[in-house]
C-alpha cells in the first residue's frame, strides 16, 4: 500500500514561506492590484488620510483593492470581506496581510461613492487605450432590481386609506359604546384602552398619508424614499432602474447609471452622453429597444451628436399593407393628416405622452368609408397620433428604412442584455444591498468596473493587454 499524505500540525520550517509565493503569476488579485496602483485616487476624488494621531490609517487603495477584488469572488458585503482578508490567500496577498475590519471598510465605501463611479470609467478608458472599444456599434438598455428595502413594509396609499376607514368605524364604534355606557352608570366613564390605542394608529396612518400626498406619490418606505414600485424579476416592487450602454466587441459596459424611473423613456440622451464623454467619442449608431423611444431623447441624441436607432412601437390600428403611419401626411395649416385616399383627420384631442408631453390625437371624420375595414380595427375610426417632436420622429423612421441600420437594430438583444445576464446570473446579484440611490449608483458602478475587468483579466492573463494601457 503507498504513502498516504497526512497533515503535519507539528512541522516547523527553517524559511517560512512567503506569501509572494502562494499566489500565482496569473491570479487575477495581481490584476486587481496592477489596475489600482495605475490610478491616481487623489485626482478622482478619493479621500485620503492624514494620520496625524492615533493608529495609523488604511491607504485608499488597499480599501479599494479589497473591494473590486471581493466583487471578483461575489463577496459584497464589509462583514463578509473583512473575513476574506483574514482567511484567503488572494485577499491576504492583497492586503499585504493587514486585514481591515468591516467598519473601516464601509466607512471607505460610503466616503467614496462617487469615486467609485470614477473607478468604472477608469476601467473604460484602459480598454479605449487597448483599442477594445467598437465604435461602430453600442446598445442601451436597462434593468430593474429590488430595493434593499421591504416593500410589504412601505406606505401604500391605497392600503393606507382602506386601514383608516376601518379605524374610523372602529373609532365611532367604541364611541357609540361610551355613550351608551354614560347613560346606564352614574358618574363619568374612563375612556377605553382601545380607544387610545386605535386613535394613535389613526394619527401614524393619517401622518404616512400626508407624506405620500406631500411626496406625489402612491407609494414610499419612510427608510427609503428614493425607491420607487416597478416591475423587477419577482414583480412589482420598490427598486431602482439600472441602466448600462455596452460595445459591441468584447461587450464592454461604457455607460453606466442608476435611476428612480420606473420607466427608460427619458434615459436614451443622457446615457450616451456619458458613453461618448468617458470613451472620448460618439459611437457610429446605438440601438435600443421601444422603450426608449421618445421624439425628445431622439431630438436630443441628434444635438448632441451621438446618433441612435430605437425601434419604434407597432401601433395596433392597421390592418392591411399602405396603412401605415408614415402613408398618412400632415398638413400644418389645416392642422389635420390626409389619408391615403384623400380623407381628412381632424385633431380630436391631446393625450399625455408617457406622463411627461402631450401628444395630439387625430381621427378620421368619415364614418362611411368604404377601405375603413382595410384601415382600421377602431369602431370609431382610424386614430392618428402626432407624438411631441414628431419631426426627429420622421427622421428615426427614415434611418430604419436603411436595410444596412435594420441589420444593426437585430444585434440589440444579444449586445444589450449580456451584462445584465452576467450581473443577475454569474455574480448573483440580483438586489441593491445598501440603500439609497447614491449607494446604489456606487454598487452599479463597482458592478460594471466588475464586469470590465474581468474581460481585461481575460486578455491580461494571456498577455493580449497592452502594459501601456494600465499604466496609460
Amino acid at each position: 500500500m503507498g504513502r498516504v499524505l497526512e497533515a503535519d500540525y507539528d512541522q516547523l520550517l527553517l524559511l517560512p514561506p512567503s506569501v509572494e509565493d502562494w499566489v500565482g503569476a496569473d491570479h487575477p488579485a495581481r490584476f486587481v492590484r496592477d489596475f489600482v496602483d495605475a490610478l491616481d485616487l487623489e485626482s478622482l476624488g478619493f479621500a485620503v488620510p492624514e494620520g496625524r494621531t492615533g493608529r495609523p490609517p488604511y491607504a485608499p487603495g488597499l480599501l479599494l483593492k479589497a473591494w473590486l477584488y471581493g466583487y471578483f469572488r461575489k463577496i459584497r458585503s464589509a462583514r463578509a470581506l473583512e473575513a476574506a482578508c483574514c482567511d484567503s490567500m488572494g485577499f491576504v496577498w492583497l492586503t499585504g496581510n493587514l486585514g481591515p475590519d468591516h467598519n473601516t471598510l464601509w466607512r471607505f465605501w460610503h466616503r467614496n461613492r462617487e469615486a467609485l463611479k470614477a473607478v468604472f470609467r477608469q476601467s473604460v478608458r484602459v480598454a479605449v487605450r487597448a483599442d477594445l472599444v467598437d465604435l461602430a456599434l453600442q446598445a442601451v438598455d436597462g434593468t430593474k432590481m429590488a430595493a434593499q428595502a421591504s416593500t410589504a413594509k412601505a406606505w401604500h396609499k391605497k392600503g393606507l386609506e382602506e386601514r383608516l376607514a376601518k379605524l374610523d368605524e372602529a373609532v365611532a364604534e367604541i364611541a357609540d359604546q361610551v355613550a351608551r355606557a354614560e347613560e346606564a352608570e352614574a358618574g363619568g366613564v374612563r375612556l377605553p384602552e382601545a380607544m387610545a390605542d386605535a386613535a394613535r394608529r389613526r394619527e401614524a396612518i393619517a401622518s404616512a398619508l400626508a407624506a405620500l400626498r406631500e411626496a406625489g406619490e402612491e407609494h414610499l418606505h419612510p427608510d427609503e424614499p428614493e425607491a420607487r414600485i416597478m416591475r423587477c424579476a419577482e414583480g412589482r416592487r420598490l427598486g431602482y432602474n439600472a441602466q448600462a450602454v455596452t460595445e459591441a466587441s468584447h461587450r464592454l459596459v461604457v455607460a453606466a447609471e442608476v435611476t428612480g424611473e420606473a420607466n427608460d423613456y427619458g434615459q436614451l440622451a443622457p446615457m450616451l452622453r456619458e458613453a461618448k464623454e468617458t470613451v472620448g467619442r460618439a459611437a457610429a449608431a446605438t440601438v435600443a429597444d421601444s422603450g426608449y423611444c421618445s421624439g425628445e431623447q431622439l431630438a436630443r441624441a441628434e444635438a448632441q451628436e451621438t446618433p441612435a436607432l430605437v425601434t419604434i412601437p407597432k401601433r395596433p390600428h392597421a390592418r392591411g399593407p399602405g396603412y401605415a403611419k408614415s402613408a398618412f401626411r400632415y398638413d400644418a395649416q389645416r392642422d389635420a393628416y390626409i389619408c391615403p385616399h384623400g380623407q381628412t383627420l381632424p385633431f380630436e384631442r391631446t393625450r399625455r405622452w408617457r406622463g411627461k408631453h402631450e401628444s395630439r390625437v387625430y381621427r378620421c371624420a368619415a364614418p362611411d368609408c368604404p377601405r375603413r375595414g382595410e384601415c382600421t380595427r377602431d369602431r370609431r375610426g382610424r386614430a392618428v397620433e402626432r407624438e411631441p417632436f414628431p419631426e426627429a420622429m420622421e427622421r428615426q423612421r427614415r434611418r430604419q428604412e436603411r436595410e444596412e441600420n435594420r441589420l444593426l437594430m437585430r444585434r440589440r438583444g444579444e449586445i444589450a442584455e449580456l451584462p445584465f445576464a452576467r450581473v443577475k446570473h454569474l455574480m448573483e446579484f440580483r438586489r441593491w444591498t445598501a440603500r439609497g440611490l447614491r449607494n446604489a449608483r456606487a454598487q452599479w458602478a463597482v458592478l460594471c468596473t466588475t464586469l470590465n475587468l474581468k474581460v481585461l483579466y481575460g486578455l491580461w492573463r494571456t498577455g493580449r493587454l497592452p502594459a501601456s494601457a494600465l499604466s496609460g
